[in-house]
């Protein structure tokens, strides 16, 4: 059985490790709580534009979805909660692992080839 587009991360805190887990469903949540898409954090990250708010945003929702995925019941994960996490981890660690995690999802399919590996050209 198949699983379909998953990313998951751990993140080692002293005391504990905290997982992180996206699917495209996490991740719609994560584009709705942040007011743009998961592409334009993503390039935010790397022109300035997206930050520490973008990063506990996708941290606390994907730590959600790895509880809810662990079935561990509970109360839902928190933005302090996250905040918690980026505090005792650092942002470099955190977003490492949640932008990892992302790109799992996002690449998602790109490895599977269609065909029997004959030229599929339709228009030879």
């Amino acid at each position: 059985m198949t699983t379909g587009a998953r990313g998951e991360s751990t993140i080692q805190l002293e005391d504990r490790e905290v997982r992180v887990l996206f699917t495209n469903r996490a991740l719609g949540d994560a584009e709705q709580q942040l007011g743009r898409s998961i592409i334009g954090v993503s390039r935010g990250l790397q022109d300035g534009t997206s930050g520490i708010r973008e990063i506990v945003i996708l941290l606390r929702v994907g730590m959600e979805a790895a509880r809810r995925d662990a079935r561990e019941g509970g109360r839902s994960i928190t933005i302090p909660d996250a905040y918690d996490v980026l505090e005792h981890a650092g942002f470099a660690i955190v977003t490492e692992a949640v932008m990892m995690a992302v790109a799992a999802v996002l690449s998602y399919g790109t490895d599977v080839q269609i065909g029997d590996g004959e030229d599929t050209d339709p228009n030879p």
